[in-house]
């Protein structure tokens, strides 16, 4: 059984930082790449960041460039999103997802399995 199992989120003031993390188990990690994306209150769900599988293909929303990074720990069979800056329009639900062609796309239709998502919330 395939599992995306999201971490880490909560309640912070802007300007702070959160690292999110999602554990993969059920396929072989190191052969997919691997996005994040959030959905706001009454918004469409958009990519964040997206990296392959090697580790050195990253792909950034322009929204995030310079403040999220995404980074995987393959011994772990994780994926980590440090997000630094943050300002409440981050305030989402975050989800992370997996991509068996490798894609390292922010196109979430790329993406075969996601987590069920991890609140994430930014106050002014």
């Amino acid at each position: 059984e395939v599992r995306l199992v999201e971490s880490g989120g909560g309640l912070v003031q802007a300007g702070q930082s959160m690292r999110l993390s999602c554990t993969a188990s059920g396929f072989i990690f190191d052969h997919y790449s691997m996005g994040w994306f959030r959905q706001a209150p009454g918004k469409g769900r958009e990519g964040v960041a997206s990296i392959g599988n090697s580790g050195g293909m990253t792909t950034y929303a322009n929204a995030v460039q310079g403040r999220f990074t995404i980074s995987t720990d393959n011994a772990r069979n994780t994926v980590y999103l440090q997000m630094d800056s943050l300002t409440p329009d981050d305030t989402a639900v975050y989800y992370c997802a997996a991509d068996p062609n490798n894609l390292a796309t922010l196109w979430a239709r790329a993406y075969e399995h996601w987590g069920q998502g991890i609140q994430v919330t930014v106050s002014a």
